[in-house]
């Protein structure tokens, strides 16, 4: 990495060592955030899986309850 640095620096190429460093630092970021939004989206997903089983499993209580306090 040195021996980069130094190839720039020399040749007044500084300006594009920046400017790649920070298309580096952009790029991971925005894969950073990627990643965390798809994590995110997924745990949402598990979230309403486990709330429409809740409601299914809910709905079938009452409705048997229902279905004996006819009798």
């Amino acid at each position: 990495m040195d021996d980069l640095i130094r190839i720039f620096t020399e040749r007044g190429d500084l300006a594009h060592l920046a400017l790649f460093l920070w298309a580096s630092v952009a790029s991971a970021a925005a894969l950073f955030a990627l990643r965390e939004l798809a994590g995110a989206s997924r745990r949402f997903d598990e979230f309403v899986r486990q709330l429409a089983r809740f409601n299914r499993r809910a709905h079938r209580r009452h409705r048997t309850r229902d279905d004996t306090d006819d009798i």
